[in-house]
């Protein structure tokens, strides 16, 4: 390094890191690179110190390098941070950040003088793409740094920014890419992601060395520990101990439902005015930007989180983090723990808040990899046709291209690589005039060919359009919420705000809020309000269980060596189950049948995610109409499928048969919703439909009727359309987890179906019969609701106990020293002994007949 840089260092008491100089000779040769390193190893300054070296020996105007971020606040943090260094050592660098949140007239001046490094997102750099003057503004780009990269390959957003990157290859072909990650469990289809040949032999990639090993607690109630629910409420007298006992701690949920929720109940015990921040994607930016600006000022004790802050924002002041609810994936809690006692040297600090008994057994799961130092997650998958489809027209709207050169060059990104010329040419169809069913509609045709062949954009109007509508995330339909004479708080979904009434109070942005109606397209609320408050919650907002994750976690049910890393209230719920059970098998399927309610339930423990039980409950549910069983409804967990029914489901086996992914799925994904809710996002992704428009903004009602409009057009008149095409491989590969289902069920007919008919619910399954959240099958019984979930968890706490009091005793009748007929029989040794022996078998479940 330069004299200059290693003084900054030595004055700092640093010296540079292996993977740092590593960075810097990759640079020097002109190679791409992928950077794996733990958190607070200078991963950013990793990638950024060959850009800032290269400027400080050729000072120069115009872009360098340029920064893509997945989270508008990493990119305003990485910003804050690296000035810094450029101001200590007097470098001439301009440092500027430009997202969704950045004011006009300063995009104006980006435009006018570029800076030296722009920090970005991939939905602004698509949009800076689409500018006449793309070609001037990225000419003399060095170098594309993806931050968080692992975030974004295999996602939407991630294939966007793939197309983006293949458009930068030709508009600065010497630009280096740098991508940046912590957590990579598959290196190799990254280094494929970054490479500017879709191969990943042009990436090198550069390890960095492990860190201090993480310091991970389990924080469980005070009082009884929960069956059910996820929001872990129960314990936040617990995390408010921690949180006056630290200097800084970040408290992460899962749901920003659960994080208004959280931040409620420990404002509520706040005696001491500890200063507690919120923060979420639904808050106004303007009340994110204080929260992350009060964090990196020290004036915040804590702040309750969720994924907005988990991935790479560098508070070094952060001593230790609370995960609030199962982490449901080893990476993902790997990231929030990287965020406390941001040093590479010194050990992270965090606490694990288990909601349930199933979390707890997660939780210690998730310890268990995080000390074997392995990670989880799914290779990327192929680029989606609607991200296709709209990056076909942005290009058309950043200038004319001939169509055999956009296909050369979208084909060296590398979620399509493997893109087949006929997808390739009926996407330009469908963006030229809407194709073979659509092309009699003006509105579809916006593009036309020149005598040349090449492609042009019909008019200003259209690349309006598309410039309002650019993106890939699709959300439903939101309201922004406002104070009556007041700022706007935030937003929530539309669904939400249709359920209330004036009067009706709710709790959003840590206020206690009161409805008072609807205001063109705002939600009027005015503070305060009287009854029991509701919260909003989010669709698609939960996290799914990781494959990797739910195997140990069956690793862990099924071996009772392994039950001594769990708490007594879990090993004595787990040793319950086995005796009026059994345990779920490490590779096969358990399931169990009973009684309840003048109804018959099923339950099968597969482990699997809740996406992919959501699925498997359509497909097992039409199977027991078909049988005759009288389905009447089923819910999803992450952990077990309960489906419930008019009479008693026998030969369960064949429910569980690999060919139910065969003629039921088609059923059911031809007749179900789910379809055209999938195609309505991707019809919006595409651009078929739009959601704002220069003037008005349409409503989510409006855009449903549009798009279910479509969809019947093209599937009686074209239904091998692109669209359609696009649909039915999202439904397979994503929405319906079906590669998850298939795995599940070629796991239990190699380990066996066990089917256990019992006369009363299991402990097991005590958790996911008072779970929130069900999926009815049309045309149920009204009264298809489960019991209560108070009595039903007194029914399974009045038979722990009586089965814990009569296994003490026969634990006591049992001497010390005896042998197994001895034990079984107390009554020829000593009648007190006996008594406890006979009340035990007078009241063991049906079935038991040992002690044992």
């Amino acid at each position: 390094m330069p004299e200059l840089f290693r003084a900054w260092f030595a004055g700092r008491g640093w010296a540079p890191r292996p993977h740092q100089l590593a960075l810097l000779d990759a640079a020097r040769a002109g190679e791409s690179a992928l950077l794996v390193a733990p958190t607070g190893g200078g991963k950013t300054l990793a990638g950024f110190l060959p850009s800032l070296v290269d400027l400080h020996a050729a000072p120069r105007e115009g872009l360098h390098t340029l920064y893509v971020s997945p989270l508008k606040a990493l990119a305003v943090d990485i910003a804050r941070n690296l000035t810094a260094p450029v101001e200590e050592m007097g470098l001439p660098i301009r440092i500027e950040t430009r997202t969704g949140d950045t004011p006009a007239n300063r995009r104006a001046r980006q435009r006018a003088s570029p800076p030296n490094l722009l920090l970005t997102t991939p939905e602004s750099l698509a949009l800076l793409l689409t500018l006449d003057d793309a070609p001037a503004l990225f000419a003399g780009l060095s170098a594309v740094v993806v931050d968080e990269i692992h975030a974004l390959a295999g996602t939407k957003r991630g294939d966007q920014l793939a197309l983006g990157m293949a458009r930068l290859a030709t508009l600065a072909p010497f630009a280096r890419r740098v991508g940046l990650s912590a957590t990579v469990a598959h290196p190799d289809p990254l280094r494929a992601y970054l490479s500017p040949t879709a191969r990943p032999d042009d990436v090198r990639l550069v390890l960095g060395a492990g860190g201090a090993e993480p310091v991970l607690d389990l924080l469980l109630p005070e009082g009884r520990l929960p069956w059910g629910g996820h929001m872990g409420l129960a314990s936040m007298p617990e995390v408010y101990r921690r949180i006056r006992e630290a200097n800084v701690t970040i408290v992460f949920v899962n749901t920003r439902a659960q994080a208004e929720l959280c931040f409620q109940a420990l404002w509520r015990m706040n005696d001491d005015n500890l200063p507690i921040g919120l923060h979420h994607g639904s808050l106004t930016v303007e009340q994110r930007r204080k929260v992350e600006a009060a964090m990196a000022a020290g004036k915040l004790r804590a702040v309750v989180a969720t994924a907005s802050l988990d991935l790479g924002i560098d508070w070094g002041a952060v001593d230790q983090v609370v995960q609030v609810g199962a982490p449901k994936g080893v990476s993902r809690l790997l990231q929030r723990i990287g965020r406390a006692n941001h040093r590479l040297d010194e050990p992270s600090r965090a606490v694990l808040v288990p909601a349930n008994r199933f979390e707890v057994i997660e939780c210690t799961a998730a310890r268990q990899a995080v000390a074997a130092q392995e990670l989880d997650g799914e290779p990327p998958r192929p680029g989606g046709l609607d991200v296709l489809c709209q990056h076909i027209l942005a290009c058309a709207v950043g200038g004319p291209f001939l169509p055999d050169e956009l296909y050369a060059e979208i084909t060296r990104a590398a979620p399509y690589a493997a893109l087949s010329r006929r997808d390739f040419d009926d996407a330009l169809r469908f963006v030229e005039d809407g194709g073979y069913a659509l092309r009699s509609y003006d509105r579809f045709r916006r593009l036309f060919r020149d005598a040349e062949g090449r492609v042009h954009v019909r008019s200003n109007a259209v690349a309006r359009q598309l410039r309002m509508n650019l993106g890939t995330i699709v959300e439903t339909p939101l309201l922004k919420v406002r104070l009556r004479g007041g700022p706007v708080l935030g937003e929530v979904e539309e669904w939400f705000v249709s359920t209330l009434t004036p009067g009706d109070c709710f709790i959003f942005a840590g206020q206690l809020l009161r409805f008072e109606g609807l205001d063109a397209l705002a939600c009027l609320v005015s503070r305060g309000g009287e009854g029991e408050p509701r919260v909003p919650a989010y669709a698609g907002s939960r996290m799914p269980l990781t494959t990797y994750l739910a195997a140990r976690v069956r690793a862990i049910l099924h071996d009772p060596k392994a039950w001594g890393a769990l708490p007594a209230p879990v090993q004595e719920w787990l040793r319950l189950q086995r005796h009026a059970s059994q345990m779920p098998p490490k590779d096969g399927l358990l399931v169990e049948t009973f009684p309840r309610g003048g109804k018959w339930f099923l339950v099968a423990y597969c482990f699997e995610g809740r996406l992919a039980h959501q699925t498997l409950g359509m497909l097992v549910t039409k199977r027991m109409e078909r049988l005759g069983m009288g389905p009447l409804g089923y819910l999803a967990t992450d952990y077990v499928l309960v489906a419930w029914s008019a009479f008693e489901p026998t030969g369960v086996e064949r429910l569980f048969e690999e060919d139910i992914l065969g003629e039921e799925l088609e059923e059911w994904i031809a007749e179900s919703s789910m379809l055209r809710r999938s195609f309505r996002n991707i019809a919006t992704i595409a651009g078929l439909i739009e959601k704002n428009h220069p003037g008005a903004e349409k409503s989510g009602r409006q855009m449903t009727m549009n798009a279910d409009l479509i969809y019947d057009v093209l599937r009686k008149h074209e239904p091998d359309h692109i669209l359609l095409r696009a649909t039915r491989q999202e439904a397979a590969a994503g929405l319906t987890d079906v590669a998850r289902i298939a795995l599940l069920l070629k796991r239990a007919k190699a380990g066996g179906i066990v089917h256990r008919a019992l006369p009363r619910v299991s402990p097991l399954a005590v958790p996911a019969l008072i779970e929130e959240g069900r999926e009815w099958v049309a045309g149920g019984a009204e009264d298809a609701l489960l019991a209560e979930a108070a009595a039903l968890v007194e029914e399974a706490t009045e038979g722990a106990e009586h089965f814990a009091e009569v296994l003490a005793e026969v634990t006591d009748a049992i001497p010390a020293r005896g042998d197994r007929d001895r034990a079984r029989r107390p009554r020829d040794r000593d009648p007190k002994r006996a008594r406890g022996f006979n009340k035990y078998v007078r009241h063991a479940p049906k079935g038991l007949t040992s002690p044992r």
